[in-house]
């Protein structure tokens, strides 16, 4: 952890880490700012989205990673905002608001503090997130870093979509990049030096510690009238397995239209000895969008055509997903409850 701040958590208190931080995480005027008891949100449609995600260190991130990388706070911060305003996306919302609670140990240096403040405030700005307010959040000790964020969002159709709606017939689409940020993970994770990484490799890591999740998108499918949508967040099987189960159908991807994708990692697939399309159907964290639209809709700038939608079989298919047709056996995406080798805890 940088040390470019001598002064810790614990030596300047509540307080004075409160004084330090809130002034870099102002955004969007909320309508009554951190200080009291409880936020207070505006709901102009007389309803709201709300989503809450939590990093914990070395379950979610590392500071020190076996490539010699270290992760800053301005990493974690952003990582925090993204995969929040990425949820409200996928229900087709426009993000309005966000809490933060955080969990440092005594030792944590303030500046570290500060750098991840600042990379939450610059997710929210950059990705385009402008009517986003920090409107309060809390502090905590813990013996590792933690941060929870809560988002409220505004829908942008009179209804959120959800990931329910898929119908036979329907086409699946994706918007964002694929297999990005798990190939980012594995570079990060692997003992190969960070220092041999070429400029195709630092930008697949980029992508892992700064994920860019489409927010204009969500918006747009909802007002083109898309059936089913959700972030993908754990993998593209894993993720189209769990749309398909709540829809009740089942998912066919194309592999050709993923081809692409797979291209792009195979600087690094080399380098690492695996198949680059395994990153594309179970990497997660790219925060990109999983989608239906009606056959006859025009697809929305922005997404591409990835499979189609068929009516549910029987037997092993049920609800589900497949590949080209058929069941896949590999690539089965993230699990919160599993070590970072794969291994259940």
């Amino acid at each position: 952890m940088p040390a470019a701040d001598p002064q810790t958590v614990g030596n300047l208190g509540e307080s004075g880490l409160l004084a330090r931080i809130l002034p870099r995480l102002q955004g969007a005027s909320a309508l009554l700012g951190p200080g009291d008891d409880a936020a207070l949100i505006a709901a102009p449609g007389g309803k709201f989205v709300i989503t809450v995600d939590t990093l914990v260190e070395n379950q979610d991130f590392r500071l020190d990673w076996p490539s010699g990388f270290r992760s800053s706070g301005f990493d974690v911060g952003w990582k925090s905002a993204a995969q929040n305003l990425s949820d409200v996306n996928a229900m087709g919302a426009i993000a309005t608001s966000a809490v933060i609670s955080l969990t440092l140990p005594h030792s944590t240096p303030i500046a570290w503090v500060e750098d991840l403040a600042d990379g939450f405030s610059a997710a929210v700005r950059e990705l385009g997130a402008t009517s986003c307010a920090v409107a309060g959040g809390d502090l905590g000790r813990g013996s590792e870093v933690s941060i929870t964020a809560a988002v409220t969002g505004s829908l942008a159709a009179d209804h959120p979509v959800l990931r329910s709606g898929a119908r036979p017939g329907d086409v699946v689409a994706v918007c964002g990049s694929l297999g990005v940020a798990a190939a980012g993970l594995a570079l990060l994770d692997a003992p190969i030096s960070h220092l041999e990484w070429s400029a195709d490799e630092q930008l697949l890591v980029h992508g892992q510690r700064r994920p860019q999740p489409p927010l204009e998108a969500g918006p747009l499918a909802a007002r083109a009238g898309a059936t089913a949508m959700m972030d993908l967040s754990d993998g593209l099987l894993k993720d189209g397995r769990r749309m398909a189960t709540a829809s009740g159908v089942v998912i066919d991807f194309d592999a050709r239209a993923l081809l692409a994708d797979a291209q792009r990692l195979s600087s690094a697939a080399a380098r690492l000895r695996t198949v680059p399309m395994e990153w594309v159907l179970g990497g997660g964290e790219d925060h990109g969008l999983l989608t239906t639209f009606p056959n006859a809709v025009e697809l929305p700038e922005g997404f591409r055509a990835v499979g189609v939608v068929k009516e549910p079989g029987g037997g092993k298919t049920g609800s589900g997903v497949l590949l080209d047709g058929r069941i896949p056996g590999t690539a089965q995406g993230f699990d919160h409850f599993e070590g970072w080798d794969g291994t259940a805890d």
